[in-house]
């Protein structure tokens, strides 16, 4: 069953496109990786999918809920509330009774942490404890290699694949990615070597290899003495709070048309 499904999705920012012309289709129990550089609009993509960044251009559909986890300067916890505060606090959101903090899974976080004392790690871990009390159809979480040594990744993936196993669709951002633990990616182009165009999809790891090779053996040709052509980056800019959506429950689209 169709959890995602993207036609000609793009945002822009000012002048700048962020992303343009993206087509995805995500099934249940998929987990889908958007990579890129730093700046290449990696962030906007994910809130983009997850129906929290407005579309320049395009039509997204999601076939449930999608709740974000943690996604800096987004979604990310308070400093002086506990791990058990937060919990408390999404359960009274959503209209549950406080009281069932005591049977949410933490994934081995100690309840007494405060926010501002989690490590990049335990943050994720947070995230997806307070998304997925709303058993929802997707889960997005951003930068799942940015802090994190290589143990925590392993452990961190561990825990999407189970999420996955139980019919979530997963969306993260990365900037590289093992292809084998997802079924598809999302391959963002380097801002610094011009205009970024359509992103390329492959749905299956040996095809993000093939495109991994044929841009080493890119490289190799031009030269180590062949500089990258470079302009001046900025970061990725911060969403504007209009453009930043709440989360809508049931099958959701946004079909927009290109402004001018």
């Amino acid at each position: 069953m169709s959890v995602l499904t993207a036609s000609r999705a793009g945002v822009r920012h000012h002048r700048r496109w962020l992303v343009r012309d993206l087509d995805l289709r995500v099934d249940a129990g998929e987990t889908v990786a958007v990579i890129g550089p730093p700046g290449s609009g990696r962030t906007s993509t994910l809130l983009a999918l997850a129906r929290r960044l407005r579309l320049t251009t395009g039509r997204i559909e999601i076939g449930g809920t999608a709740a974000l986890a943690h996604v800096p300067g987004v979604e990310e916890p308070e400093p002086v509330f506990t791990v058990r505060d937060h919990v408390k606090e999404r359960l009274a959101l959503l209209g549950r009774p406080r009281r069932a903090a005591a049977t949410v899974p933490l994934y081995g976080l100690d309840p007494g942490l405060r926010g501002r004392d989690l490590s990049p790690y335990q943050r994720h871990l947070l995230g997806l404890a307070l998304a997925m009390l709303t058993d929802p159809a997707m889960i997005a979480l951003d930068g799942v290699d940015a802090g994190l040594d290589r143990a925590e990744q392993d452990a961190l993936w561990r825990l999407l694949a189970e999420i996955a196993a139980g019919g979530a669709a997963v969306l993260v951002t990365a900037r590289e990615i093992d292809a084998a633990l997802v079924n598809h990616v999302v391959l963002l182009d380097d801002p610094r070597t011009g205009t970024p165009g359509r992103p390329l999809v492959t749905s299956t790891a040996g095809a993000f290899a093939e495109v991994r090779l044929v841009e080493a053996e890119s490289v190799g040709a031009a030269g180590a003495g062949s500089p990258v052509p470079r302009r001046d980056l900025e970061e990725e800019p911060p969403e504007r709070p209009e453009d930043v959506r709440r989360p809508s429950a049931g099958t959701a689209s946004e079909d927009v048309e290109e402004e001018v």
